[in-house]
């Protein structure tokens, strides 16, 4: 089987449109009020219209668990991304399915970090200090090592030329891209996003 493909960071219709026809898996919405990317959950549920077969992942950092609920119902979320400080506890008892970002941090005990987490999947990403994620820093594939790669979505500056050589170095469940196929923050490159996907399922 081969790698599932987020693309992430989605925020109009046309891009949503576009990934899943390069064969995207996964759209990731983001819902973190700092980031270049978020969306409101009026637009949000719009977009999920335009796509209604392709399940939606929306992206929190350190939010209410009742906002989540509530944008979560009312787009129509199958999956919760967290992207935070968020405790083992707060991930758990959603109905959607849910993903727990890890930024590898210099000199972290990543596979302790990942083991007190229950989640559906995990997400390994770059750490920048006070940005939560999208920075397009790239991540080392050797930090993955140690971790459930049958459950790990593997993001940190992902980009055409690279990922490829990252899906055979770790065979992860999944691969997470934004800033890797955009224009400008928010502004996807339909091209980029084909030639994404293309080699991340090849590898």
């Amino acid at each position: 089987m081969s790698v599932v493909v987020k693309i992430c960071g989605v925020r109009t219709i046309e891009d949503a449109r576009a990934s899943v026809a390069a064969g995207a898996d996964l759209i990731g919405l983001n819902f973190v009020p700092s980031s270049p990317r978020a969306l409101d959950p009026d637009a949000a549920r719009e977009l999920a219209r335009a796509v209604p077969e392709t399940p939606l992942v929306g992206v929190f950092a350190d939010a209410e668990r009742t906002d989540v609920a509530r944008i979560a119902e009312r787009v129509g979320l199958a999956g919760l991304q967290f992207h935070g400080d968020e405790s083992p506890a707060y991930c758990r008892g959603w109905s959607q399915f849910t993903i727990k970002a890890l930024r590898a941090r210099p000199g972290d005990d990543l596979a302790a970090r990942a083991a007190a987490y229950d989640t559906t999947y995990l997400l390994l990403d770059s750490f920048v200090a006070d940005v939560p994620g999208g920075t397009g820093v790239a991540l080392d594939p050797a930090v993955a090592t140690g971790l459930p790669a049958a459950r790990l979505f593997v993001a940190g500056g992902l980009r055409t030329a690279s990922v490829a050589d990252v899906v055979r170095r770790v065979r992860p469940y999944g691969v997470d891209v934004a800033s890797g196929v955009e224009r400008t923050p928010g502004v996807k490159d339909h091209g980029q996003i084909q030639e994404f996907i293309r080699r991340a399922k090849a590898a």
